[in-house]
């Protein structure tokens, strides 16, 4: 067997295994296809309009040098940036999926580490090159047809392939690394996770105050003279009234073959170091005995010992498992272009204030109670042939969500409240409301869990799986407390009446017969739904302790 043929075996086996899980799972398909199409679509689309005018325009020899050595620095620096933002992108990826291998005793045992690494780089490269390689070639295409040669087709790829087999390397190498100290060196290990919640701060908080355009445009302007934009010069080759650095091209060639070697070499030193040590485990099971008979005994007292215990394993169970709470966070994405918008006014808008808090009672709900029946796992037999109750099951799923959603709600909604340019009056009515919610909304989720459960686990990243609720789950609970929220809205605002009229006008232009929707109707309509709104979390919970009751395992 040649040299090779192990790397390009582990390289076919991990392309393959990714494009399963992903094709596999409708959701995260769905997902990734729409953020390719947002990331790479309106690019691809202003650039098949205006780059065959470009090469048009190019070809015709009209360019001044000033405008040649400007169409060179936005290619250099172009792919400059594009480099970089590769690297940061494999950085991420190595830390927390490729690094991680699957079955790596066999994998690791039947191949030597720079084999491994080497499969796994190009396995990376590969899926990269998926998504990227078919928009570089129709931009290249567009504008060949307008300079009228072939030339940029063949080159941008191979641009493409500099880019990729340089810049995947080197994100592996210091990834790897990355990990291995998060992971294996004890006294940064232990810190983890606020590591990685600090990160995730600062990045989310760079893209919402728009500092990630200005940190672009630095990076853009420093690196087009510097190897990383070299690349960009075979791009200009071809093109009329543009001379490429001959020196660029040259130095492209030799230092990506240098580039590659040094950081495999690094990258195979970290896979033999990483893949081989024992993982640091900060939390041992003395600290978490601890911390679970101290809340044990905050809750002592009016709590029976059975709703307790339900309660300090559930929140164990979260804390030594964070990933299983990830969902929870997803609506905070759609809050990032609001942020630079408050931070530029000063001020939280009131209906900011009051999403904010909606987010916390919503959130509230889906911490500990939106599949309590999934949530146990394989020891779901056993709860459920012993002595606990419905009763206490479900209550000890709900205190553990007031401990930890109450001191949220407070906290969240007293900020926004102070910060906003609501009177001491609202803010003292959205901190009650936002409150009393987040005890309420677990109650809510109970049922709702119940009666649409998960028990499968799902694919949160490669190598990682979690037990998360069901889809519907999400969409009804989610809907339950939407509905409410509008409807007292819309009688708080007196607005039946504008409702009304706006229905009969948008009805008047559909082909349909004629609509006439009076506002009481429209204020009946919100009253019931906001009235089936407050009674919803006590017929949830009680349909919450009854199926635990009557549960029969299939």
């Amino acid at each position: 067997m040649g040299r090779g043929r192990p790397s390009l075996a582990v390289t076919g086996t991990e392309f393959r295994r990714t494009v399963r899980a992903v094709s596999g799972n409708r959701t995260k398909l769905l997902l990734m296809t729409a953020v390719a199409m947002v990331a790479l679509g309106p690019i691809t689309a202003v650039g098949l309009v205006f780059l065959p005018t470009l090469g048009e325009e190019a070809a015709a020899g009209t360019l001044s040098s000033s405008e040649a050595a400007m169409a060179t620095d936005l290619v250099t620096g172009g792919v400059a940036v594009l480099w970089v933002a590769l690297v940061g992108m494999t950085v991420m990826r190595t830390i927390t999926t490729v690094a991680d291998l699957d079955e790596p005793a066999f994998l690791l045992l039947s191949t030597s580490v720079r084999n491994t690494v080497v499969g796994v780089v190009g396995a990376e490269i590969a899926l990269v090159a998926v998504w990227t390689l078919p928009p570089v070639v129709l931009l290249a295409a567009a504008f060949a047809s307008g300079v009228g040669t072939v030339l940029p087709v063949v080159t941008a790829p191979l641009v493409l392939g500099f880019v990729l087999f340089t810049a995947v390397p080197v994100g592996f190498a210091a990834g790897i690394w990355i990990r291995h100290a998060i992971t294996v060196y004890e006294p940064i290990a232990r810190y983890r996770t606020l590591l990685f919640a600090g990160f995730w701060l600062v990045y989310f908080g760079v893209i919402a105050t728009g500092e990630l355009d200005a940190v672009t445009s630095t990076l853009f302007a420093r690196l087009q003279t510097s190897p990383v934009g070299w690349p960009g010069h075979l791009l200009l080759l071809g093109i009329p009234g543009i001379e490429p650095s001959v020196t660029g091209i040259g130095g492209t060639v030799v230092g990506s073959a240098l580039g590659i070697a040094l950081a495999l070499a690094v990258a195979t030193a970290g896979g033999r170091t990483h893949w081989f040590a024992d993982p640091a485990r900060p939390d041992d099971e003395v600290d978490a005995e601890a911390s679970s008979d101290r809340l044990e005994g905050l809750l002592s007292g009016p709590i029976s010992r059975p709703v307790r215990t339900v309660t300090v394993t559930a929140i164990r169970r979260t804390k030594r498992s964070p990933i299983r709470l990830a969902y929870a966070g997803y609506p905070l994405l759609g809050i990032l272009g609001f942020v630079q918008q408050i931070i530029e006014a000063g001020t939280i808008p009131p209906y900011m204030a009051l999403l904010f808090s909606l987010y916390v009672v919503w959130a509230a709900g889906v911490l500990f109670t939106l599949n309590p029946l999934g949530d146990l796992g394989p020891g779901l037999p056993a709860v459920l042939t012993s002595t606990l109750t419905g009763r206490q099951a479900i209550r000890g799923r709900i205190v553990a969500s007031a401990l930890v959603s109450v001191p949220l709600a407070l906290l969240v909604s007293l900020a926004v409240g102070l910060v906003s340019p609501l009177s001491l009056e609202r803010t003292a009515a959205l901190v009650t409301g936002t409150v009393v919610g987040a005890v309420v909304t677990p109650a809510l989720a109970t049922g709702i869990g119940s009666a649409f459960p998960r028990f499968g686990s799902v694919t949160v990243t490669n190598n990682r799986e979690a037990v998360m609720p069901s889809k519907t789950a999400f969409f009804v609970y989610t809907l339950a407390i939407a509905l409410p929220t509008v409807a007292a809205v819309v009688i708080y605002l007196e607005a039946p009446e504008l409702i009304a009229n706006a229905l009969t006008t948008v009805a008047a232009w559909t082909p349909a017969p004629a609509l006439s929707i009076s506002a009481r109707s429209i204020s009946i309509g919100a009253w019931i739904v906001l009235i089936g709104g407050l009674v919803a979390p006590l017929v949830s919970y009680r349909y919450a302790i009854e199926r635990f009751d009557w549960y029969v395992l299939e």
